[in-house]
């Protein structure tokens, strides 16, 4: 075969299913091996410092030239570019387009893409339908912290908000927590949070009790694990006296939490630091009001100098064994997550591997020669 010739693999959604996208369990695994990678700096992600969440494009106010979009919730594109060492040694990103006026539309409202590429040429090696590798990695990590960050045997898991999200997230929790016996679930729709409690009970014969809770502080009281994941435009607001003692907090969304508890009686672990870092030379303080995430008020919080420094760890320190887990049966963790492209990149790579095992997908050709050497 002639040297110069370039194909690539194209997989679409149902190629995706078939390459086992849709694998928690192996999903867990993988990401659990993402961390070990990144407390051992074995990868490279975009921005200045090399850990940049990605390159957003936001639309404006009020356009000034004719066919230009408007900006609207959700609305904007982004590119999530990295690089993975280890067995993967892949370079590639995700992109996609979000607008939550496609909900109406019957479509999903971001909708996403894989690319991968040869580390040496950056000759594409496959391109990927990804909304279903978004939705598994993001809810892969919860149950990755509840491994390593949990109390043994955690027999209750409070679950806030019921969307996909939660949905994958308990999929990885229930993998890692294999103890769980009840699970109470609180969404403001009560139709989500039922819908929620009948795939648990589908899936998830062990669960003992399954509770519709009647408010948020129901359902974090005596909730060995809380898991925090609602997309409206109130978060939710946690009394530190709700969390029971030795509770994991696994927050992937905005949340609302007393800073002085935060400050000087949980323990902060994130899922990269460096991340946060990238959005402090991206955007203007106070950080928190443009990202309304936990990990964007520890940003504010060190900015104050009313937090040290050395009070931040990331799990993948954890996982490398820089540091430890959990210390003690009492301590409060919070797990602050902000989403990663290495996570996509590894799980692209990973079902890659299988749909060139099971000869699933389509073979498309790039060039045979390059028109332009």
């Amino acid at each position: 075969m002639d040297e110069t010739r370039i194909d690539f693999l194209y997989l679409n959604e149902q190629d995706m299913i078939q390459s086992g996208v849709t694998d928690m369990e192996k999903c867990v695994e993988v990401m659990c091996d993402v961390y070990r990678l990144m407390g051992e700096g074995d990868y490279l992600m975009g921005g200045g410092n090399n850990n940049s969440h990605g390159q957003p494009i936001f639309f404006p106010d009020e356009p000034k030239h004719p066919g230009m979009p408007k900006n609207g919730p959700d609305r904007r594109f982004m590119t999530m570019e990295a690089y993975l060492g280890g067995k993967y040694h892949v370079c590639g990103e995700k992109w996609y387009g979000s607008n939550r006026e496609n909900l109406s539309k019957g479509l999903p409202r971001s909708i996403l893409m894989v690319m991968l590429n040869n580390v040496e040429t950056g000759a594409p090696e496959a391109l990927m339908s990804a909304n279903l590798i978004s939705s598994m990695r993001t809810g892969a990590i919860p149950g990755v912290g509840a491994k390593y960050l949990a109390r043994k045997e955690s027999k209750v898991c409070g679950l806030i908000g019921a969307g996909v999200i939660t949905k994958t997230s308990f999929m990885s929790i229930a993998i890692t927590c294999p103890s769980l016996e009840k699970v109470k679930i609180y969404d403001v729709f009560p139709t989500s949070a039922e819908r929620l409690a009948n795939f648990i009970r589908k899936n998830y014969p062990h669960i003992k009790v399954i509770e519709l809770s009647e408010s948020l502080e129901a359902c974090v009281q005596d909730s060995d694990i809380v898991h925090a994941a609602t997309s409206g435009a109130i978060e939710p607001e946690f009394n530190e006296e709700w969390l029971k003692k030795g509770a994991y907090i696994s927050l992937p969304a905005g949340i609302k939490l007393p800073k002085d508890f935060v400050i000087n009686r949980a323990r902060n672990i994130v899922d990269n630091w460096k991340t946060y870092e990238a959005w402090a030379e991206e955007l203007e303080y106070p950080y928190s009001s443009h990202i309304p995430l936990l990990g964007c008020s520890l940003l504010d919080y060190v900015h104050d100098k009313v937090l040290p420094l050395e009070k931040i760890q990331n799990l993948g320190d954890i996982i490398a064994g820089n540091i430890p887990g959990r210390i003690d049966d009492d301590e409060i963790i919070l797990f602050a997550q902000g989403g990663l492209p290495v996570y996509d990149i590894a799980w692209a790579w990973t079902c890659l591997q299988k749909a060139k095992e099971i000869e699933t997908g389509q073979i498309l050709n790039l060039w045979d020669k390059p028109a332009m050497a």
